[in-house]
């Protein structure tokens, strides 16, 4: 293999390809990126972890075929220095290292394994669903905070994502709090999708897609996996096995309290007295009529409280949140206005888009101690 290229076209591909490349395997392979310059294909450049496989082309100028797996985060690193424009990378087998020149700076590089190097599954023409960018990148924004962290429960650490007719849906909850964002479509799709996708795959596609949001996005269904083309650039994912919970069941039908409420404002000041709701301390939203005061107390740090006028009219009442939850969820409302909607003390509370309707969010309480 040898191959020329502009010197920053292969940074910005190896900045993206990088992010993708596994850091804790056992597996070295898979902590580097393959270029791949073979005849019969395009150059570009391949990373995996197994679970999120990338592959981003290359405008390079290839004098002889062939293919490499360099460190990842190493050859990032040594791009990143090099003094001219342009480079060359080249394979010498017998070396077992790539010889890359930059002006006059050499580097000789050992290669890893490229027989440990994993095939990345291609994209099915038979079942592609062709995605609009703009909508795909908004719907993954609003729901991916509300996705697990915690791999003990597998299946919650996913994004719940449907596409049919007129209508992309995407469902996230870690069990203390679900979102759902539903987005209308400016034409019906021909083909419809429901996958359960590891959310980290959604957002560094959403990353990758706001870099040329005028790209074509299209995902196809394959065996456990879920293929997305944005352009020249492919992202597979395995797909979650396990049954995504019921959403619908945990949304209410009923609620006792509804406000419209400058989003603004009451995200401002959530904002504050959260300063001082640490250590696990409860945000308390406390209602009385026409009035909404938020406040925090943590033993040896201090307290807070705001009060804000508010469209709340019945017998009084308190109920607490997490912070990071509730800010989370007001921060997802990017109307001027939102609904709250609340039930009592001990029911989940919900924030939901004004007259659309098209994101809901629902958070569950903490029980207060009085």
């Amino acid at each position: 293999m040898k191959l020329s290229l502009s010197t920053a076209e292969l940074l910005a591909q190896l900045q993206t390809a990088t992010r993708v490349a596994s850091t804790r395997s056992a597996v070295q392979a898979l902590s580097g990126v393959m270029i791949s310059a073979e005849a019969d294909s395009k150059p570009e450049l391949l990373a995996t972890d197994m679970e999120i496989g990338l592959r981003v082309p290359l405008n390079a100028e290839v004098a002889r075929p062939g293919a490499a797996v360099l460190p990842a985060r190493l050859l990032l690193d040594v791009v990143r220095s090099l003094p001219a424009d342009r480079l060359t990378l080249e394979l010498r087998a017998a070396e077992q290292d790539v010889e890359l020149i930059s002006g006059p700076t050499t580097f000789h590089l050992r290669t890893l394994r490229a027989e440990d190097f994993p095939a990345l599954p291609t994209p099915s023409a038979d079942s592609r669903v062709a995605l609009p960018t703009e909508a795909f990148i908004e719907t993954v924004a609003r729901v991916a905070r509300s996705a697990s962290r915690d791999e003990t429960r597998p299946v919650l650490t996913g994004i719940l994502m449907s596409a049919s007719g007129q209508e992309l849906r995407m469902v996230a909850t870690d069990s203390y709090r679900l979102s759902v964002k539903q987005t209308a479509l400016e034409s019906p799709l021909q083909e419809s999708l429901e996958v359960n996708v590891p959310a980290r795959a959604l957002q560094e596609l959403a990353r990758i897609a706001q870099q040329a949001p005028s790209e074509s996005l299209a995902a196809s269904v394959g065996q456990n996996q879920v293929i997305f083309e944005f352009g020249d650039i492919v992202l597979s994912s395995r797909l979650i096995d396990g049954q995504f919970p019921n959403y619908r069941q945990l949304l209410p039908e009923s609620v006792e309290h509804e406000l419209r409420l400058s989003s603004a404002e009451l995200t401002d000041v959530v904002r504050r007295i959260s300063l001082l709701a640490q250590k696990n301390t409860p945000l308390r939203l406390s209602f009385s009529e026409g009035t909404l005061t938020v406040s925090a107390q943590t033993p040896d740090v201090g307290e807070a409280s705001e009060a804000i006028p508010v469209p709340f009219h019945g017998d009084p009442f308190e109920i607490g949140f997490n912070p990071e939850f509730l800010r989370d969820g007001l921060e997802s409302i990017e109307s001027e206005e939102l609904l709250l909607k609340l039930i009592s003390p001990l029911r989940p509370g919900l924030i939901e888009s004004p007259d659309t309707g098209d994101f809901v969010y629902l958070i569950m309480p903490i029980r207060l101690n009085v």
